[in-house]
């Protein structure tokens, strides 16, 4: 017995010098994607993108009403748009609002291949105060494509497609508390549906 207990003690340590502990940032220190923030109103997103707000498609999702539980989506595809030198090799943007506020953030690169996820996870974290490639923790099964790092208001996600996927690389940051909020909300009109 004692011996089982000192094990998990030395893995716990090693885990902690790894870096695997909890990640205690809040959704104020969630990094920008691209000039994208979570919180952000559809105004500001398509600011961002001169001549977005002509394109019939963007024009249609922005007067598009919000579902019953609050939620609307937004997609923008930067190579249409004059700031499109700004957003190399982003292929497409998908935003997805509660309450006309950005609570979602997916950004789809088209390449460059990458043989693992830390390499461009790597590119991904210069100049952000995040934790290291290291602390994130790897998708069983695609541990070297893809890696989520959990912090206490936020979720970041990192993929990888490599010769698999065409190429294709993404990020995804979520605010978890208005993910949340939106599960709650859909969860009540079920249970009202369910009552009926």
């Amino acid at each position: 017995m004692k011996q089982l207990f000192a094990f998990l003690l030395v893995l716990a340590a090693a885990s902690a010098a790894n870096g695997q502990g909890a990640c205690t940032l809040t959704l104020a220190q969630a990094p920008a994607v691209d000039g994208l923030r979570l919180g952000m109103k559809a105004e500001e997103v398509v600011a961002l993108f001169p001549g977005s707000r002509a394109d019939k498609e963007v024009r249609a999702q922005l007067l598009n009403p919000a579902n019953p539980v609050g939620v609307t989506g937004l997609t923008i595809k930067p190579e249409r748009y004059a700031s499109k030198a700004k957003f190399p090799r982003v292929s497409v943007i998908t935003l997805t609002l509660l309450d006309g506020r950005v609570y979602t953030i997916n950004v789809h690169y088209g390449g460059p291949e990458y043989k693992h996820v830390d390499e461009f996870l790597g590119k991904f974290l210069e100049g952000k105060k995040l934790p290291a490639a290291h602390a994130w923790e790897p998708y069983v099964g695609m541990d070297t494509q893809l890696k989520t790092l959990n912090c206490k208001g936020f979720e970041l996600k990192v993929f990888a497609g490599g010769k698999n996927v065409h190429n294709i690389n993404y990020v995804e940051l979520t605010d978890v508390a208005a993910r949340q909020r939106m599960r709650d909300r859909r969860a009540k009109i079920k249970a009202r549906k369910s009552a009926q």
